[in-house]
């Protein structure tokens, strides 16, 4: 009796099982929506986090940032470029269209000090962490 191999590719498609499983365990959202997802990198310091997302060929006026409790939420929409009349398309592999991302932060922090910048195709969001999420350092006295 031959055993059974696993197809090419099944392994990454348990992967991608085992990740959307954790996630539903560890009752993270789902965090991506539309047509295609940028993606996003978030870093922690002790003074607040940080988000970089891939945006090439957007504009910045097609971006919304929104902060709700402690929900990240980056809208756009890459808009497609028109056809030209006389080409023929041979390939086409870029994505166009609506995306939305939204992210559980693992900490609270200021709306007041949330800012955004564009820079070469990415979307850096820098948020402080709030006072009470920044916790306090106990001295600790000899007696």
């Amino acid at each position: 009796m031959k055993a059974l191999a696993p197809a090419p590719g099944a392994r990454w498609l348990r992967n991608e099982v085992d990740r959307l499983f954790d996630r539903i365990w560890d009752g993270e959202e789902p965090t991506s929506m539309g047509e295609w997802t940028p993606k996003v990198d978030v870093a922690e310091s002790p003074e607040g986090l940080t988000a970089k997302l891939d945006v090439p060929g957007i504009e910045p006026k097609d971006i919304q940032v929104m902060l709700e409790h402690d929900v990240l939420t980056i809208k756009g929409e890459k808009k497609e470029e028109i056809e030209q009349k006389n080409e023929r398309m041979l390939r086409v592999e870029r994505s166009y269209g609506a995306f939305t991302r939204s992210l559980k932060l693992p900490v609270a922090v200021d709306p007041a000090k949330v800012t955004a910048t564009f820079r070469n195709g990415v979307l850096t969001i820098v948020m402080a962490k709030a006072a009470d999420a920044k916790g306090t350092t106990i001295p600790i006295k000899v007696i």
